[in-house]
């Protein structure tokens, strides 16, 4: 496994059009879709302009869009139980592949414990060197248990080799420390991965070239940062938090992007990029920053902006999306093919975007998921996103006499029944607050869930506000 002999831009002109047009056929995706999923023109979708950033520590080629698999579609089966969407997992794989995507990120924990499988099935389909696969020692959760150093040590290497078992491989191309940074800060960094010898374990990996990249994932504490690219390690890449409202504006336990990305380019590090849409919130902005964003591109969406500013920093080698739709993957696909690096009048329009989201209602949620299971059913991102939407689309009232009460009103309720089922609304919400420590926004969710199930009772009852 030469690092240096796989040139995956070379493997997707060999793929040829043929090949292409094939797998688009049979999985009925549409190869040349013209409609963004806001319902904006963004031409048709091409096979081979994907912008493609070189690791220089390793040689990879990466595409620049990067797939995450947190939130792969569900269904649910003929015993009424939900399962991820096998089908349509293989369909956004080979539509991705199809189109320059070749770098995939799950975790063990994501899509409820099922994403590693989901996705090394539908990889499974593709030759091994045609993508990489980003997975994560995700074992934060271990902390709580009371374990001993040793019994921390092997169900840590066990999850280790799972992710192997579950993603079909030999070897895996980027590893990663999952969520640094949280809780206690160093103490629980030492807990997880110095005390028991797990780092130590992961670097003989490395040397064995079982894992080919190593790197870890931050939220949280600044001095976890620090620490950890100043020890004695060579990363090959760090995965950061980065849009234009984290830029400077970091909420919760995160920390300003730009202090993050100064960090590793002064030590020439790669970064690959998450929450570029900070969980959709930059996708779905208030129609005063969509007015500045149409007044200098008419017809490219909300989205298309946060992916060109996420994309454009130096040493960024890919920026993950997770694509459940196909016409998000499509939009993504054609914002990186290739992409357009913003210049300085669209740095400022985004500073004046930023404001306006800065002064908004939006709870800073990213739909993370790590606050689920909820152990009293509700779904907390879905209410927390169907609030969002409703600020996004200027529904949300300042007072019951406002001039579209009845307009709003019926917005929020419908809606709010059509995407949150009754019994996991925040109504259900008992404040026992075992989700808190788990948000890497540090949102107050049991008051947040207080906040919409008042606002929903007043819109209910028709009580004056």
């Amino acid at each position: 496994m030469k690092k240096d002999d796989i040139n995956r831009r070379n493997f997707l002109k060999t793929l040829g059009a043929g090949s292409i047009v094939t797998t688009a056929a049979m999985y009925g995706c549409k190869p040349n879709n013209t409609v963004s999923a806001e319902g904006n023109a963004i031409g048709d979708i091409p096979t081979d302009k994907m912008t493609y950033r070189t690791n220089h520590i390793t040689g990879d080629v990466v595409s620049l869009l990067g797939y995450g698999c947190m939130r792969w579609p569900l269904r649910t089966n003929s015993n009424g139980e939900e399962e991820v969407d096998q089908d349509a997992v293989n369909e956004l794989v080979d539509y991705a592949i199809a189109h320059g995507v070749n770098y995939f990120d799950t975790a063990p924990v994501y899509v409820r414990g099922w994403s590693e499988k989901a996705t090394g099935i539908a990889l499974k389909r593709h030759p091994r060197d045609s993508y990489f696969i980003a997975t994560k020692m995700s074992n934060h959760r271990m902390a709580d248990l009371g374990l001993s150093n040793e019994e921390y040590y092997k169900r840590s290497v066990e999850m280790y080799h799972n992710s192997f078992k579950e993603l079909q491989v030999d070897y895996l191309d980027y590893y990663l420390l999952h969520s640094v940074g949280a809780g206690d800060g160093i103490p629980l960094f030492n807990k997880r991965f110095i005390d028991n010898g797990v780092l130590d374990f992961m670097l003989k990996e490395r040397e064995a070239g079982r894992i080919r990249n190593l790197g870890f994932s931050f939220h949280g504490d600044v001095a976890v940062y620090d620490h950890l690219l100043n020890m004695d390690i060579k990363w090959d890449f760090v995965q950061i938090q980065l849009n234009y409202q984290d830029w400077k504006h970091a909420t919760g336990r995160n920390v300003n992007a730009e202090y993050l990305h100064g960090e590793l380019v002064k030590r020439n590090i790669p970064a690959i990029i998450m929450e570029p849409l900070l969980g959709g919130r930059l996708a779905r902005v208030p129609a005063q920053a969509q007015e500045v964003m149409r007044e200098m591109h008419s017809g490219d969406s909300a989205a298309k902006w946060a992916f060109r500013y996420a994309g454009t920093p130096e040493l960024v080698l890919t920026v993950l999306s997770g694509m459940v739709y196909m016409e998000h993957l499509q939009e993504n696909i054609r914002t990186y093919s290739p992409l357009q690096l913003l210049n300085e009048t669209e740095y400022e329009a985004l500073a004046e975007v930023t404001d306006i989201m800065m002064n908004s209602e939006f709870i800073q949620c990213t739909d993370c998921q790590y606050c689920m299971p909820c152990p009293y059913g509700l779904n907390i991102p879905k209410v927390f996103g169907h609030y969002n939407h409703i600020i996004s689309t200027g529904y949300r009232l300042k007072s019951s006499k406002d001039e579209n009460y009845k307009k709003a009103r019926k917005a929020f309720l419908i809606g709010y029944d059509r995407s949150v089922p009754k019994l996991r609304q925040a109504s259900h919400c008992i404040n026992c607050g075992i989700c808190k420590p788990h948000c890497p926004q540090s949102i107050d969710i049991p008051n947040e869930m207080r906040r919409i199930d008042l606002y929903a009772e007043q819109l209910k009852q028709k009580i004056e506000f």
